[in-house]
């Protein structure tokens, strides 16, 4: 069953194209990562699937609810300047269930305690964000997303800049993730990781260049056609053009 299907999908920015043409379908329960040279629309592709962005051509078909996906952005979109602590971000996980001005209650208010341990955040509930390093602020933002209990989970660059101990944690709960049937989702630049704990794998530069196993799309050809292809794009190029798409294998 198809948790996600792109149908000849095109997102942009003022017309001009960042993901074009692309056609597959994401099956419930997929570990897939999304890789490609910088620019190559990781992160516009996921701001598609989260309902971000109304693409320009083509359609998302997903089946359920936007509430039931929850989106992990890159931590650089948190402006960490606000004045807001770790527990209150973290439990904006639940305005789905609480809605924006409902209290928590005893039992949401030990479940957010709880996450917060599970992801090495014991103890820091009462600290303000920007007092966070960059690997507790990204344990903080899987703390939101594990909150949300969400059956279709998209993230952006989850294991940016980040230390070995904390990305092996981060690690363990996207494969607790994908145990539990969840679709799972995720731009990734680090090869290694993607060879090792993502058994599926979309290779773009804007349109798709292979999408299928890990180890069929990580080939040297395939690597050399995505760069190739970005750099050969024309940010001046007009608006894109419905061509016939091919699909995922």
């Amino acid at each position: 069953m198809s948790s996600i299907r792109l149908d000849n999908l095109t997102l942009g920015y003022d017309r001009h194209p960042a993901v074009h043409h692309l056609s597959g379908d994401i099956a419930a329960g997929t570990l897939l990562a999304i890789v490609g040279p910088n620019g190559a629309g990781k992160s516009t592709l996921l701001r598609g699937l989260a309902g971000l962005m109304t693409p320009l051509g083509g359609a998302i078909h997903r089946d359920g609810e936007l509430r039931e996906l929850a989106y992990l952005p890159q931590s650089a979109e948190i402006d960490r300047s606000f004045p807001i602590s770790v527990f209150d971000l973290a439990s904006s996980g639940l305005w789905h269930s609480t809605g924006l001005f409902g209290g928590l209650g005893a039992a949401r208010t030990q479940r957010v305690v709880d996450v917060l341990a599970a992801v090495g955040l014991s103890g820091f509930e009462n600290r303000w964000i920007g007092t966070l390093s960059g690997g507790q602020m990204q344990r903080l933002l899987f703390a939101r997303v594990m909150l949300q209990d969400a059956r279709i989970l998209l993230l952006d660059e989850p294991f940016n800049a980040l230390d070995a101990r904390t990305t092996i944690d981060l690690l363990a709960l996207i494969r607790r993730w994908h145990g539990e049937g969840r679709t799972v989702i995720a731009a990734l630049h680090d090869m290694h990781i993607v060879r090792e704990h993502f058994p599926q794998t979309l290779l773009m530069a804007r349109s798709a260049v292979a999408w299928d196993q890990t180890a069929s799309v990580l080939t040297p050809d395939n690597l050399a056609q995505a760069r190739s292809m970005c750099e050969a794009f024309d940010d001046a190029a007009g608006p894109c053009v419905d061509v016939a798409p091919p699909r995922a294998a």
